[in-house]
């Protein structure tokens, strides 16, 4: 059975959340883990369905580009 897991990476100064789809957490972390090697994993955990609808993450092995800060 396929779950979906919200990974926590760690990359230089930038802290992201990765959604991916895996069997188990062990595995969800080496996918996050092999699509960028340099990063960090800080937490796993499944997908919850009430958080994640508010604040949705993409399902892929990437973390998100973040967004350009508005100036003021």
């Amino acid at each position: 059975m396929v779950f979906k897991y919200v990974v926590g990476v760690h990359m230089g100064d930038r802290h992201q959340s990765v959604t991916v789809e895996a069997e188990d957490a062990l595995i969800a972390g080496l996918k996050a883990k092999h699509q960028n090697p340099a990063a960090t994993i800080t937490y796993i955990r499944r997908q919850n369905k009430r958080g994640d609808v508010r604040h949705p993450h993409g399902i892929t092995g990437k973390p998100k580009e973040p967004k350009a800060k508005k100036g003021k």
